[in-house]
C-alpha cells in the first residue's frame, strides 16, 4: 500500500510497534463514544493492528487503512474502503487520539485517503457517517468537501442502542 504525505502527515502502513500508540486512543472512552466499536482491551487492539497488517500485504483488497503519524509519533488511523465495485463506491473513516483533536490533523488526514480514493481507486463516491452529536467529526466531513445527504434513523448500534447517523458523502 502506498504511503500518503500532506504538508504535515505522513500516513503508512501500520507496523507491530504501533500497538501502545493504537491502544492509547482505541482505549479512549472519549474517542470511542461515537463509534461502534471500543473502548478496546489490549487483546482487541492486538487483533486490530495484526489484521490491519495482514491486509495491506494482501494484493486483491477493498479495504486501506493507514497509521496516521506526524514527526515519527502515531496520532491515530485513516481508511476507506470500496463498498461497491460495480458502482465505484466507497466509505471514508478515521479515528485520532483525544490529544491530537483541533489541529486540522483529522481533516488532513481524511483529505488525503479521499484523494487516493478519487485518484488511485477509481471512486465516484465516497461517503461518511457519524452521529448527529459529535459537531467535530460533522465540521471535518464538511472541511474536506463532503456533504451532508441524510439523517439515517436508528442506523447503527452502539452500546446496546440504536443511534441515528448523519450521511455526507462527495461526488467526484
Amino acid at each position: 500500500m502506498p504511503n500518503l504525505t500532506t504538508d504535515r502527515l505522513l500516513l503508512r502502513d501500520f507496523l507491530s510497534t504501533d500497538v501502545p500508540g493504537v491502544h492509547a486512543y482505541a482505549a479512549d472512552a472519549q474517542v470511542c463514544r461515537y463509534m461502534d466499536w471500543g473502548p478496546n482491551t489490549l487483546k482487541q487492539t492486538r487483533v486490530f493492528v495484526k489484521e490491519t497488517m495482514a491486509s495491506a500485504s494482501c494484493s486483491e483488497r477493498d479495504s486501506f487503512t493507514w497509521a496516521v503519524t506526524a514527526g515519527g509519533e502515531l496520532l491515530g488511523a485513516c481508511s476507506v474502503t470500496i463498498t461497491s465495485t460495480e458502482h465505484h463506491r466507497g466509505e471514508l473513516g478515521y479515528a485520532l487520539a483525544r490529544r491530537f483533536w483541533g489541529h486540522g490533523y483529522a481533516s488532513e488526514a481524511a483529505d488525503a485517503v479521499l484523494g487516493f480514493a478519487h485518484e488511485e481507486l477509481g471512486l465516484q463516491r465516497v461517503e461518511a457517517t457519524c452521529r448527529p452529536a459529535n459537531i467535530a467529526s460533522q465540521r471535518v466531513l464538511r472541511r474536506i468537501g463532503m456533504q451532508q445527504e441524510a439523517l439515517l434513523r436508528s442506523h447503527m448500534l452502539i452500546r446496546g442502542r440504536r443511534e441515528d447517523s448523519l450521511l455526507f458523502a462527495r461526488v467526484d
